[in-house]
């Protein structure tokens, strides 16, 4: 199986969780831009527990930013595990590598200074994502007839 459909409106021919986990991503995308594009001060404060007093704006609108996209995936992932499901593995393999890239960010090259909840989420979404992806590119077997 490979990651993008040959057609646009193939079936899905992977494990039904992948398509079902790619809801779940959806809302919580949808959530989580909610409360960075919405919330006063985006989460970085309260949630995220970085200092606003300098830089305060400015981190704020990264967080807004950052919300937005949050927000365009989550409408993406739920437009393809509900309406075109054939490009649940493509949807996987980007949001993995966006998920890497995030994970190698936050931890190596320029780490958080806090202990913010998305910095020890990423580590953890990690494994559900690659899991996923894998899913959604096992093809179910027949039974009966086959």
């Amino acid at each position: 199986m490979s990651l993008a459909p040959a057609r646009w409106h193939e079936p899905h021919r992977g494990l039904p969780i992948g398509w079902q986990l790619l809801l779940v991503f959806a809302l919580m995308n949808l959530v989580r831009g909610g409360i960075h594009l919405f919330a006063a001060d985006g989460g970085a404060g309260r949630i995220a527990g970085i200092d606003l007093s300098q830089g305060g704006a400015v981190i704020v609108m990264l967080f807004a930013v950052l919300g937005i996209d949050q927000i365009a995936w989550g409408v993406i992932d739920a437009a393809v595990a509900l309406r075109w499901r054939a490009f649940v593995p493509l949807v996987w393999a980007i949001t993995l590598a966006k998920q890497l890239a995030g994970v190698l960010v936050m931890w190596v090259y320029k780490p958080l200074p806090v202990p913010a909840p998305g910095k020890y989420g990423a580590l953890v979404t990690l494994p559900v994502v690659a899991f996923a992806l894998w899913a959604s590119l096992r093809e179910r077997r027949q039974f009966g007839g086959g």
